[in-house]
């Protein structure tokens, strides 16, 4: 077995997330598609690089854009970040560049979360991670877009939520109102330069290095650490079947 294939264990947790087929023709195998997705992902490949074993790379290819398209990473992620408690949630934002294959698209066409930032063309990815460092949600924006402009809405999403802990970035006054709004506490401190200072306890705040360490681990995973899809929804993909990863070794090693 490859390294970048699916375990038996691994396989045997995501297997009943998949999409049934009741009728028609049957699907290419299923384990052989997602193991060459993981394949690109991890490796970072254009898609006619795809080792022969996988099978052809347009019928890999086309199950992951189609499967993009109608959310079916999307949900497998949500499936298995649902058994996370929540209760404690880390945020934070990283920058991801965007290979110029990936910004051609059409002048005056959608954005696909692709922004001019200091650095260049790029987007901001947003994630939310829990007490044992495991993603929970995820949100893409352009580059140059502040941290807490896309914290309301994945915020607002936290249900079980009673500790939100992120940086200086996330310093705004609607942030935590919404937070305490809904029973929790944020440990955010406050920017140098206010008048009156937020005091966050240490033993929490050092512990938003977990969020800092899923970004690290996710950027294993080549194709999430350099943008190359041109559609928003492909990249977001990909990050949610890099996440999906990490949370399948992570029943494995609790199994």
């Amino acid at each position: 077995m490859a390294r970048f294939d699916l375990s038996d264990a691994e396989w045997s947790i995501i297997v009943p997330l998949l999409p049934n087929k009741p009728r028609g023709v049957a699907r290419v195998d299923d384990r052989r598609v997602l193991n060459g997705i993981f394949y690109i992902l991890r490796t970072g490949s254009p898609w006619r690089d795809l080792p022969a074993r996988y099978g052809p790379y347009t019928t890999v290819y086309n199950r992951f854009n189609r499967w993009a398209k109608t959310g079916v990473w999307i949900n497998i992620f949500n499936a298995l970040a649902a058994g996370s408690p929540e209760s404690m949630a880390f945020i934070d934002s990283s920058i991801i560049r965007a290979h110029q294959h990936s910004s051609g698209g059409k002048k005056g066409g959608p954005d696909h979360a692709i922004g001019l930032s200091r650095g260049g063309l790029s987007t901001k990815l947003h994630a939310v991670v829990d007490a044992e460092g495991l993603p929970i949600r995820l949100a893409l924006s352009q580059g140059q877009i502040s941290d807490h402009a896309a914290a309301a809405g994945l915020v607002a999403s936290l249900k079980r939520l009673r500790h939100l802990v992120a940086d200086r970035g996330y310093d705004a006054r609607a942030l935590v109102e919404q937070v305490e709004a809904m029973g929790a506490t944020a440990h955010i401190p406050t920017q140098r330069n206010r008048k009156i200072q937020r005091s966050v306890a240490a033993n929490i705040y050092r512990q938003r290095n977990l969020v800092e360490r899923y970004f690290c681990k996710l950027k294993h995973f080549r194709r999430c650490a350099t943008r190359f899809d041109k559609l928003a929804r492909n990249f977001l993909a990909a990050v949610a079947l890099a996440s999906t990863r990490l949370w399948l070794r992570f029943y494995e090693s609790t199994t």
